[in-house]
């Protein structure tokens, strides 16, 4: 059986530089910090964040959670985390797996088991210890990128034994209460996913409460229980994440960035920028250029 040691070189492999790629498997992102990095905020997809080497800390809201090689994150909806790498050198750099969570794969697991998912009041953002069959299936996952012609068909397999195995775990309960229709947690992802969609556009709460399937003030009490932050803040972090991203990437003025996500205001974008990045757009952006270590959010 592997373990996390063979996940760390398989890691190392494949990421040679601080940063993040993207993988030939869609669901699989590897991460890396040759240092420890400052706070970074961004928002997590629903995943399951296996870290083969080093150590970073999460913070949601007043809730920080470490973990490292011993513990994984689960992130069970969309989350705007707050992130650090806290233990990271050269020579044993941070190495982080990332999977997403394939929905429709976990409802049809849930299915089959037969049984309705009772309410489970376990968080939506957790670290548990390490799981030797879970390492080891990430392993065979992070394999097979040497094997590209058996990605098609074997990643499949691998993601679903994943999926499994974290509904076996402690998470379990809260996993299968996500994937029930009329559960909150279900109903807060709906509503994320549709502040997601159209985050450059006026939030209209009766909007986002209809495609939830909630009342305003339900949605209200129960987005704020999952996210820690009402709707209008979650989408606030959206634009302000995705600007601060079109700065960097694609040089866009501050100006530019605010407007391209929703802001009128320029001056009302540079007070927010600053609340939540620490600094005003022109000043943060130099300062990230000058640091690409602050890039890796997982």
């Amino acid at each position: 059986m592997s373990t996390i040691a063979d996940l760390a070189a398989l890691a190392a492999r494949h990421i040679t530089r601080t940063g993040m790629v993207s993988t030939g498997i869609a669901r699989l992102s590897l991460f890396r910090a040759d240092e420890p990095t400052v706070p970074l905020p961004a928002v997590y997809d629903a995943s399951l964040c296996i870290i083969a080497q080093g150590a970073k800390r999460v913070s949601l809201g007043g809730q920080s959670l470490l973990y490292d090689a011993a513990h994984y994150l689960l992130v069970s909806v969309d989350l705007p985390l707050v992130g650090h790498v806290i233990q990271a050198e050269r020579d044993a750099p941070y190495l982080c797996c990332k999977i997403d969570i394939d929905q429709a794969v976990l409802a049809n697991l849930i299915l089959a088991e037969g049984a309705r998912a009772p309410k489970a009041d376990l968080p939506a953002l957790a670290v548990y210890r390490s799981d030797d069959d879970l390492v080891d299936a990430a392993c065979r996952l992070v394999r097979l990128l040497d094997q590209p012609d058996s990605i098609a068909a074997l990643a499949p397999l691998i993601e679903r034994e994943i999926l499994y195995r974290l509904l076996k775990g402690p998470h379990g309960p809260a996993l299968r209460y996500m994937a029930v229709a009329d559960s909150h947690l279900n109903q807060v992802s709906r509503a994320i996913a549709t502040i997601r969609t159209g985050f450059d556009r006026p939030l209209r709460i009766g909007d986002i409460a209809t495609a939830a399937g909630m009342s305003a003030s339900s949605l209200h009490e129960h987005f704020k229980a999952v996210t820690r932050m009402t709707p209008l803040e979650y989408q606030k972090q959206l634009r302000l994440q995705e600007a601060r991203r079109l700065m960097l990437s694609e040089g866009t003025t501050a100006s530019g960035a605010g407007f391209a996500v929703g802001y009128e205001s320029p001056s009302q974008f540079n007070r927010e920028y600053a609340r939540l990045f620490g600094a005003p757009p022109r000043r943060d952006i130099e300062q990230l250029q000058r640091s690409s270590n602050l890039l890796t959010p997982v």
